[in-house]
């Protein structure tokens, strides 16, 4: 099941070369690195090296985004009256992986401070521009592909989520608690990020440097994360 699958640092003997081990049990991936090359400090879990930046991303399939691609129109807005109930279900079919067979248009719904009918739902490939999920909570979702341009998280639960290449710029996650989510390949340009709780977040040095680059995130915050 991806909202079970984890994936987490660990530092190998005598200075090998950063590795990725597979353990038997669900899915887990573990990344193996130098010591030297995670930095030390702080709770969020950034991970040295190409190949351990992309430790999360194996979670999830890699096949080409049905999503919004650079300069792709976004598709009409759905006329069906019952889109945003469509949350509750998710994207039965796709997984992780974003295929679908109706889009998941849940733009500009409301589920402001909804804590039970969101949790471990694949909402994978979802367009979810100027929808609002402040306060709602989002733990042990499935986000890949995502599109969340605009919308507003201001004090969402994602704990134990999986948020793989998911676009969140512009979007207001002021108090959005990450905790021991898996973030990867996502983007969060011009994004709100005042107050967000990065506590044992999972997420790839390389993704780690695009973060760090949003002013908004507090300094306590910059420091707990290791940004430089």
């Amino acid at each position: 099941m991806v909202s079970s699958c984890l994936a987490s640092p660990a530092t190998a003997r005598g200075g090998s070369a950063p590795r990725l081990q597979l353990q038997p049990r669900g899915c887990r991936v573990t990344c193996l690195a130098d010591a030297g090359g995670a930095g030390s400090g702080g709770r969020a879990k950034a991970v040295g090296g190409f190949a351990c930046g992309l430790l999360a991303a194996w979670a999830v399939a890699s096949a080409p985004s049905p999503v919004i691609a650079a300069g792709q129109r976004l598709p009409p807005l759905s006329t069906d009256p019952n889109r945003c109930e469509a949350a509750f279900v998710g994207n039965t079919i796709g997984q992780a992986n974003g295929v679908y067979d109706k889009v998941l248009d849940l733009r500009f719904c409301d589920f402001t401070n909804d804590k039970n009918n969101l949790k471990g739902k694949t909402l994978s490939a979802a367009l979810m521009s100027g929808a609002k999920f402040d306060g709602a909570d989002l733990t042990e979702v499935v986000m890949s592909k995502a599109y969340a341009v605009g919308a507003s998280f201001k004090g969402t639960n994602f704990t134990n989520a999986v948020i793989d290449r998911a676009n969140f710029g512009k979007a207001d996650l002021e108090g959005a608690i990450f905790k021991n989510t898996v973030l990867s390949g996502s983007t969060f340009d011009e994004a709100n990020m005042k107050d967000v709780d990065f506590e044992d977040t999972l997420i790839g040095y390389i993704d780690l440097q695009k973060l760090c680059r949003n002013t908004s995130i507090n300094e306590d915050t910059r420091l707990e994360l290791g940004c430089r």
